[in-house]
């Protein structure tokens, strides 16, 4: 797939589920409730203890199913591993060009995370595909978002921190092309519980929301 369908692919589902979670076991287990509620994207951060080989087993178990996801990439060796293991966008918390540069090598989708004006527009220039706001909740949230499309509207966002299901709806009001949720979708205490159940239903939920807000729209 090339990096333009990639995108598109995401765009439309509309939201990214950050799967942030104590094992690469309850990182599959995670993946799939995801799926199971319609999601059809996840990204696996690489602070989940055997990360790289949930994402492997997942590419192998969903292929072209579901678009997978490496976050928290800090540097562009994690996301070479990454993309060999099956990954095919990459997220970073950070501005670093190095890690932009390799994603766009392989033409793989690159969304690096920037906060300050300066750093989203050098993202961009320097061949990000979309950039991640972050954290975008501690600096006003939807409005944040809202500020920033002004000067740059020809830039694609996706906002993470902050975004709920009260939220979701505001962040693509205010001009995201899609919402990445973390905790309030994939929680600890869920997984621990083994509820499985209760993540495909919010995941279930996060995608009316993300319907109804552009139905609106």
């Amino acid at each position: 797939m090339t990096s333009k369908e990639i995108l598109s692919f995401i765009t439309e589902v509309g939201i990214v589920p950050v799967v942030r979670v104590a094992s690469a076991e309850s990182a599959v287990q995670a993946v799939e409730a995801i799926y199971k509620g319609g999601v059809r994207a996840a990204e696996i951060t690489m602070t989940v203890p055997g990360a790289i080989r949930a994402l492997e087993k997942l590419a192998d178990q969903f292929g072209d199913k579901i678009m997978l996801g490496a976050g928290t990439v800090l540097d562009p060796e994690t996301a070479r591993a990454c993309m060999l293991a099956g990954a095919q966008f990459f997220v970073t918390p950070a501005l670093r060009i190095s890690t932009i540069e390799m994603c766009k090598r392989y033409s793989k989708v690159v969304c690096p995370g920037a906060l300050t004006p300066t750093e989203v527009l050098t993202a961009w220039e320097s061949g990000a595909d979309v950039v991640k706001v972050f954290p975008c909740g501690n600096v006003g949230g939807a409005k944040y978002i809202k500020a920033l499309k002004g000067p740059f509207p020809q830039i694609e966002m996706i906002p993470t921190g902050g975004v709920n299901l009260e939220t979701a709806g505001d962040f693509l009001k205010a001009g995201a092309c899609a919402i990445a949720v973390g905790g309030e979708l994939v929680d600890a205490k869920t997984i621990q519980e083994g509820r499985f159940d209760v993540i495909e239903e919010r995941a279930r939920q996060y995608l009316s929301c993300v319907a109804k807000a552009r139905a609106e729209m």
